[in-house]
């Protein structure tokens, strides 16, 4: 494992910044366990991700074998039944950087739902070492617009009936330039490029 030791630094401040928003959302979020919103669709991971969610592996694999054989289950079947379509490397799970290739992405495995949800209890089965757009995912935070601009944005299911002010009351901060400085740390270690979680949950590295 590379996992850079400020990682849990990162992990601790971005908990406590969600924490701090559900306490001012209140009802308006509407987050709980067994929802599963942003458990369907593949999305982009950077490889402090991968080597978070590795380390998560690493440690069910000890604790709870069996679990950790059906999560590496279920990433095969997703390789399997959407690798053809994969939108990059196939060999080594990156993610492409061609234009072409990001514009597939975004039509890519929309409707699938992530190789570590659990389907029987709706919870994630790697939750501490999950990524940081799962943690962000819900509360209201700042995304990129598009057109170079940001925007505040959340889940479809929160804050419904909200006014703009109420959202943007609840911003959630997220330490954006932290995670940054340590993506730049593993990538003067030689790991470049984004993948997906199906990819970094198998035994055998492929990144």
């Amino acid at each position: 494992m590379i996992l850079p030791a400020r990682d849990s630094e990162l992990v601790q401040i971005v908990d406590a910044s969600l924490a701090e928003t559900a306490r001012r959302a209140g009802e308006w979020l509407a987050c709980r366990p067994g929802c599963t919103q942003c458990c369907y669709g593949a999305f982009a991971i950077n490889q402090l991700d991968v080597e978070r969610l590795r380390s998560g592996m690493e440690a069910l694999r000890i604790a709870q074998p069996e679990r950790a054989a059906e999560v590496e289950r279920r990433a095969q079947e997703w390789i399997d039944e959407f690798g053809s379509e994969f939108p990059g490397d196939l060999g080594t799970g990156l993610l492409g950087d061609a234009d072409a290739e990001r514009e597939r992405f975004e039509e890519f495995a929309n409707d699938a739902p992530c190789p570590a949800l659990d389907p029987a209890t709706g919870l994630c089965d790697l939750y501490q070492a999950r990524p940081m757009t799962c943690r962000v995912f819900g509360p209201p935070v700042q995304t990129d617009a598009g057109d170079g601009s940001c925007a505040l944005g959340h889940c479809e299911l929160c804050f419904v009936g909200a006014s703009p002010e109420e959202v943007a009351a609840c911003e959630m901060p997220v330490p954006n330039e932290f995670e940054e400085s340590l993506v730049e740390e593993l990538e003067r270690e030689g790991m470049h490029g984004e993948t997906v979680v199906a990819f970094a949950l198998l035994k055998a590295p492929t990144l």
